[in-house]
């Protein structure tokens, strides 16, 4: 890459949420360990089957926040990012936040919000079996192609947003 990194990509973490053991609902994971073999990204990479109270303390020492999920929804071109604001929505457990309320948590507990993006990636199967299927694995290279070109950009506009 040319040019310096905006200190948000700097220090900024990437938080993959899935199930590698569910097809496709390991498309966060998946995401990292593509992203982790292309060696572009230059923040701290965090592999969870689901959101806890704990990761408020995480997201605390990043300026910038991605959270990756699989999605069931269907996406114009497989994929999509939307920025994450903070919100109190709490479930009846709290084993299981949305990145939301895992920012509202962070500002509550530590003063602090990071900037925050959530990229869902489509996926088709939820078997309990590994592997993606075809259209997830097509989404998911889209997905890391999107992260690699806003990356490479990062000289020209050094905000992470697009």
């Amino acid at each position: 890459m040319n040019g310096e990194l905006h200190p948000d990509w700097q220090n900024s973490l990437l938080i993959g949420i899935g199930n590698d053991g569910r097809n496709d609902d390991g498309l966060g994971w998946a995401f990292l360990e593509a992203v982790e073999r292309s060696g572009v990204y230059p923040g701290r990479i965090v592999h969870r089957y689901q959101l806890q109270i704990e990761d408020a303390e995480l997201i605390s020492h990043a300026r910038y926040v991605i959270f990756v999920d699989a999605c069931q929804q269907e996406l114009p071109g497989g994929f999509d990012w939307q920025p994450c604001t903070s919100a109190a929505a709490f479930e009846f457990t709290s084993h299981q936040l949305t990145p939301h309320t895992v920012l509202f948590l962070c500002n509550r507990l530590y003063q602090r919000t990071p900037r925050a993006d959530l990229l869902l990636i489509e996926g088709q199967s939820w078997d309990l079996q590994f592997g993606l299927s075809q259209g997830a694995t097509a989404n998911l290279a889209a997905a890391v192609q999107d992260l690699q070109r806003r990356l490479v950009r990062v000289h020209a506009d050094p905000t992470p947003n697009p």
